[in-house]
């Protein structure tokens, strides 16, 4: 009868796992995120590198694929949701830290790999030009396939100029992964590979949880750019990085329509537009308000007319001065010379 019992029901697990089991539980349970990583191809001085930067706010566990299962249906995440994302190795990082945060520090982390035959090129790889300390023989000929342009200098085979060998997705053939070991150019990295992430509610996936800085920052400033050029054309005010194109373009299109309209621009036409151009100048600072003063914004006010006119009747009286005086002098000269 014992004998039948034991056929039909389960083997019960060996102290030790359920020992592992309830410390994955109550580790799941203690912290407010559960990072799941791959640890496929990841040597373990990198990885002792990654455990000792996140020592202070991350705790590392390497558990079976099916205890770590069990352990996450305990604290209501369904399996079904992650398992087709883990494989029999798994590492899982548990800590109060925005999954976000821990991303980058482990990105920032990458050591160079040397190239493997077989595998796409993860960026384009340039061999630079300059002496390869590779002498003549088998070698030669794989500079010849790769299409490297060379020449033997003091015998040994000299590159004549930077030459890309493979552009980003390229498979890296045999050849030149061992040419690109002897050169000591290393074109992959290592790094922990994140597969996903979870806050207790939501699922992170890995595309998610990767953060690319250098698009995201060049994203915001395309999105900037894009902006102002918007206000711009819309002629609207409150940009302030906006507000000196509007002025500069208004400037134009009005010299524009002052030479369409064959005005000339002397010196009484000009000020006539002078006036003009202040009194547009100063309808926009009305209507910023207080705005304007915040942006550095003054009007100059141009010379009034009548005060224009003051200066050149001081001129010509100046100038009618200097005439008589010369006319003193000549007369007090030719009456010196004649005895007068």
């Amino acid at each position: 009868m014992s004998m039948l019992v034991q056929k039909k029901g389960r083997k019960e697990p060996p102290e030790s796992k359920k020992k592992e089991l309830e410390e994955l539980i109550n580790l799941i349970k203690s912290k407010k995120y559960v990072i799941f990583a791959d640890l496929e191809s990841m040597p373990t001085k990198q990885l002792q590198l990654i455990k000792k930067e996140l020592r202070n706010d991350s705790i590392f566990r390497v558990s079976k694929k099916r205890l770590i299962l069990m352990a996450l249906e305990k604290v209501g995440l369904e399996k079904e949701k992650v398992e087709p994302y883990l494989k029999n190795g798994v590492l899982i990082i548990l800590t109060d830290t925005n999954p976000f945060k821990i991303s980058m520090k482990i990105d920032r982390l990458r050591i160079p790999a040397p190239a493997k035959a077989g595998l796409p090129a993860p960026k384009e790889i340039v061999v630079p030009e300059g002496d390869t300390g590779i002498r003549p023989g088998p070698m030669v000929s794989v500079f010849g396939k790769l299409k490297i342009p060379y020449e033997v200098r003091k015998g040994t085979i000299y590159i004549k100029s930077d030459t890309v060998v493979a552009k980003k997705g390229d498979v890296i053939s045999q050849e030149l992964a061992s040419l690109l070991q002897q050169l000591g150019i290393q074109p992959f990295e290592i790094v922990l590979n994140l597969i996903l992430a979870w806050d207790g509610k939501t699922i992170i996936p890995k595309d998610v949880l990767h953060v690319d800085l250098e698009s995201f920052k060049s994203d915001l400033i395309t999105a900037e750019k894009e902006a102002i050029g918007l206000a711009i054309e819309a002629t609207y005010l409150d940009v302030p990085e906006a507000l000196n194109s509007i002025l500069i373009t208004a400037e134009k299109e009005a010299i524009g329509l002052i030479q369409e309209a064959g005005l000339a621009l002397d010196k009484d036409t000009a000020e006539l537009i002078l006036q003009r151009a202040y009194a547009e100048e100063e309808a926009v600072s009305s209507s910023l308000g207080d705005k304007a003063k915040e942006l550095g914004i003054e009007v100059a006010k141009p010379i009034a007319p009548q005060k224009t006119q003051e200066v050149k009747e001081e001129k010509k009286e100046e100038k009618k001065k200097e005439e008589e005086n010369k006319e003193v002098d000549v007369s007090e000269g030719l009456s010196g010379l004649f005895g007068m």
